[in-house]
């Protein structure tokens, strides 16, 4: 699985998705790669998929396990190439946030991967969780 952190340095803001499933959560955009795809090429796909922004790929931010799923989230900080946000099928939001808008909208397992992505000389971080707070 991947995640995206895009954020819009002038702003002070990164994008995020509510998909309208389950309360609390609004996740950065990501998903599943395709078998054949490169990290950076699904990473590109699926914020554009559930968002529309285009964007370049900067760096690996983060590493996250879900140890109830076993699922492992790679998080990659990306530049959008456009401003405007709209919607998809997969979301009924798509919302530019503040770090202290992202901690107090976000679940902790996904504000976690948001504020990591925004450091700047850090090296990624590996986390884990239960899929609701870190451990």
């Amino acid at each position: 699985m991947t995640s995206a952190t895009v954020h819009r340095r002038r702003w002070g803001r990164s994008v995020t998705t509510d998909y309208g499933t389950e309360p609390c959560t609004d996740p950065p955009p990501g998903g599943v790669l395709e078998l054949d795809e490169a990290i950076e090429d699904g990473v590109r796909r699926e914020v554009y998929e559930e968002t529309g922004i285009k964007v370049g790929v900067e760096r690996l931010t983060g590493v996250y396990k879900n140890v109830n799923r076993g699922i492992v989230a790679l998080v990659l900080r990306c530049r959008p190439e456009s401003d405007q946000a709209r919607l998809s099928e997969e979301s009924v939001e798509a919302a530019w946030l503040t770090p202290a808008e992202v901690s107090a909208r976000m679940a902790e397992v996904y504000a976690v991967r948001v504020l990591d992505a925004l450091q700047d000389d850090a090296a990624p971080s590996v986390r884990t969780h239960d899929g609701r707070h870190l451990l």
